[in-house]
């Protein structure tokens, strides 16, 4: 009996060391009470926070936190419950650092998070609520098993509803992802572009926990750049996506400006002196991301032409008109201001150009002109130059 007991005790250890030697190579992804090492991408300061290693997420607006760092080949494994049923989130592999144009979601591949009372018309169809796997907003990728265009549908109904906890372990390699939901595989996809890039957890609508999450390394299989998103270059929201915190404008035509589903929105009217939507910070050398769609014109008037305004300490303004914005769509402009000089490029070609007249030195501030008609702008970004 002792040594079928020592022959059993033996046996069993040597499986927990097998175990335990296979989940060898797992950190934490968060700290236990602090968001340090992730970048809030396009939230509002409240929309994320951590107590006790459990992320909370309030699910307004509809944006994404994500790492400070990219990632190539790894294993991620984290748990979540929705608070509310219906709830929306996401998870995002190999994403962009900020919103792709005209969208507040990042540009990558999604691991959609969604509880069963999500009951849109089509369910089942071209959507499930057990760990769908789909590229967004300019990804692409080549889904398993049965499918509705490039969004991977689960092999098996394995989640659960809110307020319970579900597992996903995520196993993604040389552009392959597989989804495994509460321990077992369910869904995926190869040919994955991006397959470098930032991990990120989405807000969209409701609240929503994350808890356990960490990440296994793998080694690399040479992403090159052309499949590998963009690095990190510093921008960063100016734009909270709820409310007009961080702007300033004129008392008495704050009216003229609305924030509505992560957007800011210069309403119809006569424009009014004062009423440019100033960032309520100065800086010296600095470059923004503004998209920007104007209304569609009336019949026989012409385009809207939105425009920024730069404005020195000293007083002097200078309008820029984003040139080849159009009503069909968001159009992405950049404005950088270095020294003297003030340029707008769009698809990395210069719009408009102008000159300040005094010292390089001298702060200056950055806002959206009144220009009388409507125009919703988003993904306001920016960042210092050195």
């Amino acid at each position: 009996m002792k040594q079928l007991l020592s022959l059993f005790t033996s046996t069993l250890l040597c499986a927990l060391s097998s175990a335990h030697a296979a989940e060898e190579g797992f950190v934490p992804l968060f700290k236990s009470n602090s968001l340090e090492g992730w970048v809030n991408a396009n939230c509002a300061p409240e929309t994320w926070s951590i107590k006790d290693g459990v992320v909370f997420c309030t699910g307004k607006p509809t944006g994404a936190i994500r790492t400070a760092r990219q990632y190539e080949n790894f294993i991620v494994e984290i748990e979540w419950r929705h608070l509310s049923s219906g709830g929306n989130s996401g998870i995002f592999l190999w994403g962009t650092a900020i919103a792709a144009p005209g969208v507040p979601f990042l540009r990558g591949i999604e691991v959609q998070v969604l509880d069963h009372g999500f009951n849109a018309k089509g369910k089942n169809e071209w959507y499930t609520t057990h760990g769908d796997v789909f590229p967004i907003h300019g990804a692409t990728m080549s889904p398993f098993g049965r499918h509705n265009g490039q969004r991977s549908f689960p092999s098996e109904e394995r989640s659960k509803g809110s307020p319970e906890w579900n597992h996903y372990r995520i196993h993604c390699n040389n552009g392959v992802l597989r989804l495994s939901v509460n321990g077992k595989e369910v869904s995926g996809g190869e040919k994955c572009v991006y397959r470098k890039g930032y991990l990120a957890l989405e807000s969209e609508g409701a609240p929503i926990e994350f808890r356990n999450a960490r990440i296994k390394e793998l080694p690399s299989t040479g992403a090159p750049e052309s499949e590998s998103a963009p690095f990190d270059i510093g921008f960063r929201t100016a734009f909270t996506g709820l409310d007009l915190r961080g702007w300033k404008t004129n008392e008495a035509t704050a009216a003229r400006w609305q924030v509505r589903g992560e957007r800011l929105l210069l309403k119809e009217g006569t424009p009014a002196p004062g009423a440019t939507l100033w960032i309520d910070k100065p800086f010296l050398d600095s470059e923004f991301i503004v998209d920007c769609r104007p209304a569609k014109p009336r019949e026989g008037e012409p385009p809207l032409v939105p425009a920024v305004l730069i404005k020195t300490s000293r007083g002097s303004s200078h309008e820029l008109k984003l040139a080849g914005a159009t009503a069909e769509k968001y159009t992405r402009f950049v404005i950088s201001i270095q020294n003297r000089e003030i340029q707008v490029k769009l698809d990395d070609k210069p719009v408009g150009r102008a000159q300040l007249p005094e010292d390089p030195a001298a702060p200056r501030t950055f806002g959206l002109a009144d220009t009388g008609g409507s125009v919703e702008f988003m993904n306001v970004y920016f960042r210092e130059l050195k």
